[in-house]
């Protein structure tokens, strides 16, 4: 069976299983419009545009895109990750939590409430409860100097001790009250993590698949593999319970066979917790195996979302058909890769220009496309968009730009290879077999 063919049976299984129950699971996040910036001595970098999608209750979003779409910008802004020079200029991020919106009722629209306009000593605490990341790397992630139990053992007690705090009515890990609080305060010496927090680092470790984990929680990061320290990354985003996982290219650096074993892992813990996961991933394979529904991403903006029968079966943005169109076919690899020309373009706003971002690379450009395209609704199900003008209307020929309307010509006419832009930009079009 060719890559091609697996991926696509993959997605149509997958939202055979998917699509009818989308509409009876209610939506826990909400984004709207959300924008974020870089000010940097070069000018001012948009690397997220106006994005907005929901996150429904125990379904798994996927993100996909080429390297510098603007995804992982995207996951941190949503947790208020995003560090100096960035900053969230504008947009809403709705999060369904009675609590929090009996609380702060100016920010609140019935049962949720806009992260956004929250305090941010409110918005600090929900990282580990309600919100918590896999980074991309968890060796940078890690610690080198202090053991991996004992990280996970502090993910756990640091919630432990933010639940102690009056205002919190969501706490789920419990057993550290006042009294300890003020113990703590007045004996210096005393560990930082109680035995109770390394006894549940221990019960993460063994829920993640880490064999004999009370001997390998007290062992280094540089002595796991890079299929263990992932997972003890995702038992140290699971410390505080979260109601949405976010998997910022989970499995980057590994293998197939561990890639499956990760992913397989984070399907069963999803059942397990009816938790939303939010997966970030350049892989379409991933994308076809795991998620319910998809958002792609081009130069900060969602330039299509939908299902999956949307996306892989219905593409309208040429950005979503050149990322299809590039995975390879193993039944017949004599045909070319019909890789995506050009470069992922500058994001700095004084060359992004007011037209469609994607316009220099897009074999249907049109005059139209020199104008901003505002998100039109798709062929497919209810909730398939694309911010293209071909979901509009078809291509008129009569109206198309001329090749060189951009200027330096194609990729070829240049002297340089979409592979040479892709491996000098770390972006790449092409998708690999997840397993």
């Amino acid at each position: 069976m060719s890559e091609r063919n697996s991926v696509e049976e993959t997605a149509d299984s997958a939202s055979a299983t998917t699509d009818g129950r989308t509409d009876s699971r209610s939506d826990l996040l909400r984004v709207r419009d959300l924008s974020t910036r870089f000010f940097t001595e070069e000018g001012q970098v948009n690397a997220v545009e106006s994005v907005s999608f929901d996150v429904r209750d125990g379904e798994i979003l996927g993100i996909v895109g080429e390297s510098g779409s603007g995804k992982s910008v995207t996951a941190l802004s949503l947790i208020d990750l995003v560090e100096s020079p960035g900053r969230v200029t504008s947009g809403q991020v709705w999060y369904r939590n009675p609590d929090l919106a009996e609380e702060f009722p100016d920010a609140a629209d019935g049962e949720f409430v806009d992260l956004r306009e929250l305090p941010t000593r409110v918005r600090r605490t929900l990282r580990g409860p309600s919100f918590s990341m896999i980074f991309q790397d968890p060796m940078s992630s890690f610690n080198p100097s202090i053991t991996v139990g004992e990280q996970i053992a502090e993910a756990v007690e640091v919630q432990r001790r933010a639940n102690a705090n009056p205002r919190s009515t969501r706490s789920r890990t419990q057993g550290y009250g006042l009294g300890r609080f003020i113990l703590d305060g007045v004996v210096p010496n005393r560990d930082y993590t109680d035995p109770e927090s390394s006894r549940r680092a221990v019960e993460l470790l063994e829920q993640v698949g880490i064999p004999d984990p009370e001997q390998r929680a007290d062992e280094y990061p540089h002595q796991f593999s890079g299929g263990m320290l992932q997972r003890a990354m995702i038992a140290q985003a699971l410390a505080g319970e979260p109601d949405v996982l976010i998997a910022d290219e989970p499995t980057t650096a590994l293998d197939v066979t561990i890639q499956a074993q990760i992913l397989n892992l984070l399907r069963d813990l999803q059942d397990e917790r009816n938790m939303s996961i939010v997966m970030i991933t350049h892989d379409l394979g991933v994308i076809a195996r795991m998620c319910d529904r998809v958002c792609v991403m081009y130069a900060g903006e969602v330039v299509e979302r939908g299902t999956l029968a949307d996306v892989f079966d219905r593409p309208v943005h040429p950005y979503t058909e050149g990322l299809l169109g590039s995975i390879p076919d193993l039944d017949d690899p004599a045909p070319r890769l019909q890789p995506i020309e050009g470069n992922v373009p500058s994001l700095l706003d004084s060359e992004m220009g007011d037209r469609c971002y994607f316009a220099d690379r897009c074999p249907k450009a049109m005059s139209e496309c020199l104008t901003h395209p505002p998100e039109f609704d798709a062929a497919g199900s209810e909730e398939h968009r694309a911010r293209c003008v071909l979901a509009d209307h078809d291509y008129d020929p009569s109206e198309a730009l001329p090749e060189d309307f951009f200027g330096g010509g194609s990729p070829a006419e240049t002297g340089v290879t979409s592979t040479d832009q892709q491996a000098e930009d770390g972006a790449t079009s092409e998708v690999s077999q997840d397993d």
